[in-house]
């Protein structure tokens, strides 16, 4: 192992409990192990989820959020027995490796709930207070004080009564309690962090209380501190208790954050000033461990940082407030290994949180330790299957329902949390197979193939490897998706496929394959509008193609469009966004993370949006556009870049040996690409 990570394996503790490493798999959405958007039960997916992350050195692991109340029936979680009793076989197979577990306990999530549209609808409708018994919308969104839904707009979300918070603080102790009996190393309370119902209560602009949960200091924090104390007395005084902490709340009003780097805002939420005393306040009340890092659900880019945020974002606020509590800390957001193991070797926190890398690659640590970093499968941050909840005007959140109830999935690795969908089985039958298209989607087909003994073919008719995603992964902040198409070209490199670049096939059955795998990918939209041949579509710009001035129109105000446009603007050009719908990124399967940042950038640095407007000309000096009152004007630019979306451009159409896959098929995303190459390639 290289000698810079040497401090992230070394020995820590959490009170009396003594940790092997400095690395923590923090806790996602969907990885609880006691189910999630279901009647709560032991969940036999997550918990093998996390003894193969537990094989591969994780030092501490926290699963994702327990409601201490069922979603979806209503039950108290301590009132499944049965449910502990699982808990505590898994328990004994996981001390095994090593590796010690928390688990994360949630209050709840008060404005911040994730209200689906089809929820959004019936919650002001008679059909809310029928569905009580099976899901009691009412509670699952009460907050501190009435306030609005995060999600909704035409959602007001009612307040806490006293004997509810009394009620959740026993909660918190008769659970934390069945944790300690089933061999639970201890618990985590979330959370006075991100905006979740617990922090409501700290932050002033969400909490309007005027009993002693409101007001002043101590009785914002009253709320953390009786559950702390409670739990105490019900479990010990040794029995660890972390608690999820959000140093900084980096907002600036409902539904708008502050940006890194951004100075001068007035802070709605946490301050450091207040944060310095919190700290100390919740370590005196009885945490022993802050897990750390900032935002609120109207800043959620820093609690769940897309690729647009800085690496370790968070870490010289989390490390400022390590310095005023003797507790030890963890820092998360986007941390790298060799920036974590200095921080640790200097004094300034004393753990790396890690997420969604464990998500990407159960192994990553077990690689970092081999000195074998080229063969980690980089997370890059997009969300698509962890974490795709979406929220644009018109709609609550968008979100699937089998998203909702199946979080903390992966779209580079659809293993992750499905393992009985999808796996590597050997095939009965070697067979001969062609591949057409070398992007990301014929690349993955190709892995799977060759893994399960078939013998493939890549025909890619460039002279690299990569696809349309060497146009995506193209902006400067896109670092992890370069490396991504790095790590399929070396791993594509060790398999037995053969690869012929700059060769294009015209008939298929030319080839004398058994199988046949359309991966051609889709072309940039086309639009009849006069002069469109004075612009230049997305791909040539991102390609380096064409070459832009420094005024830029961005038709199409869709992820690519706002991304191309947030690159601009860092490169030091005036990017323009025209978009026909009433919102940008309008789109399913975008997270609020991403699509929040952007809207945010734009918003804070006064980039000009032009919402429900439409082309209707390109000119040489701008484009001439409608508004949706009718009213024709004229944008000057120097360059126009046409971002309408893209079609499927299959080399040929499916039949019984020939299968169309990715964008070529249908178009969608990394995961729609990945997940559907794995789904053919597993039939073959």
């Amino acid at each position: 192992m290289n000698s810079e990570y040497s401090a992230l394996f070394t020995p820590w503790k959490i009170g009396n409990v003594e940790i092997k490493n400095r690395i923590v798999l923090c806790p996602m959405g969907g990885t609880s192990l006691f189910g999630w958007m279901e009647p709560n039960h032991f969940d036999k997916e997550a918990a093998n989820f996390f003894l193969e992350r537990a094989r591969n050195n994780v030092g501490l692991i926290i699963p994702g959020i327990a409601p201490l109340k069922d979603t979806i029936g209503n039950r108290w979680l301590y009132q499944n027995k049965k449910m502990f009793k699982d808990l505590k076989v898994f328990m004994d197979e996981l001390h095994k490796t090593g590796a010690k577990l928390f688990v994360q306990l949630t209050a709840g999530f008060g404005r911040s709930f994730a209200i689906t549209d089809h929820l959004a609808k019936l919650y002001n409708t008679p059909l809310r207070t029928l569905m009580k018994p099976v899901v009691d919308l009412s509670y699952l969104c009460a907050s501190p004080s009435e306030l609005p839904s995060r999600w909704a707009e035409n959602v007001n979300c009612r307040a806490l009564t006293k004997k509810e918070i009394d009620e959740i603080v026993e909660a918190f102790a008769k659970t934390a309690a069945l944790c300690k009996e089933a061999g639970v190393d201890g618990v985590e309370i979330h959370a006075v962090h991100e905006g979740y119902l617990i922090d409501q209560f700290t932050m002033k602009y969400t909490n309007k209380r005027t009993d002693e949960y409101g007001g002043s200091f101590e009785n914002r924090y009253r709320f953390p501190v009786e559950i702390v104390k409670r739990v105490k007395a019900v479990c010990g005084k040794d029995f660890p208790v972390s608690l999820r902490y959000s140093v900084l709340s980096k907002t600036k009003d409902f539904c708008y954050g502050a940006l890194p780097g951004e100075e001068g805002y007035t802070e709605v939420g946490r301050d450091m000033e207040e944060s310095e005393k919190a700290a100390k306040y919740l370590q005196d009340a009885g945490y022993d461990m802050l897990d750390a890092d900032n935002g609120t659900y109207d800043a959620w880019y820093w609690c769940h940082p897309p690729a647009y945020m800085p690496q370790n974002c968070n870490l010289d606020d989390v490390a400022h407030i390590r310095k005023f509590i003797d507790i030890p800390v963890v820092c998360a957001g986007r941390m790298e290994p060799d920036v974590a193991a200095k921080a640790i070797e200097d004094g300034k926190i004393d753990a790396m949180g890690v997420a969604r890398q464990f998500l990407a690659d159960p192994e990553w640590i077990t690689k970092l330790m081999n000195n074998k970093l080229e063969d980690i499968l980089p997370c890059i941050c997009c969300h698509n299957g962890c974490f795709n909840m979406a929220h644009y005007k018109g709609h609550a959140n968008d979100q699937d329902f089998g998203d909702s109830a199946h979080m903390a999935r992966c779209a580079l690795n659809p293993q992750t949390m499905q393992s009985k969908k999808y796996k590597i089985v050997k095939a009965a039958k070697s067979k001969n197979i062609a591949v057409i298209g070398g992007g990301i989607g014929g690349m993955e087909a190709a892995r799977v193939l060759a893994l399960r003994g078939h013998k493939v073919t890549i025909y890619e008719k460039s002279d690299k490897l990569g696809g349309i995603f060497i146009a995506a992964a193209a902006p400067s902040y896109k670092e992890k998706d370069r490396d991504l198409i790095e790590w399929y070209k070396r791993e594509i490199a060790k398999l037995p496929i053969t690869v012929k670049l700059g060769t294009e096939v015209k008939d298929v059955n030319s080839l004398g394959a058994d199988e046949v795998i359309i991966a051609t990918g889709s072309k940039a939209r086309k639009i009849p509008v006069k002069g469109a041949e004075l612009a230049m579509d997305a791909t040539e710009f991102l390609l380096g193609e064409k070459t832009v001035g420094d005024t830029v129109v961005i038709v199409g105000g869709g992820l690519t469009g706002c991304e191309i446009a947030y690159d601009l603007y860092l490169h030091g050009k005036k990017p323009i966004i025209v978009e026909m719908k009433d919102d940008l990124v309008a789109v399913k399967g975008v997270c609020l993370a991403n699509s929040s940042f952007l809207r945010d950038f734009f918003k804070t640095n006064k980039v000009p949006v032009y919402l429900e407007t439409k082309l209707g000309e390109v000119l040489p000096d701008g484009i001439m556009a409608t508004d949706k009152n009718g009213k024709t004007f004229k944008i000057e630019a120097d360059s126009v870049i046409l971002s309408v979306g893209y079609i499927p451009s299959p080399l040929a159409a499916g039949g019984k040996n020939i299968h169309v896959i990715g964008d070529a098929d249908r178009i969608g995303n990394l995961r729609t690409v990945i997940w559907g190459a794995w789904d053919v390639a597993m039939k073959l």
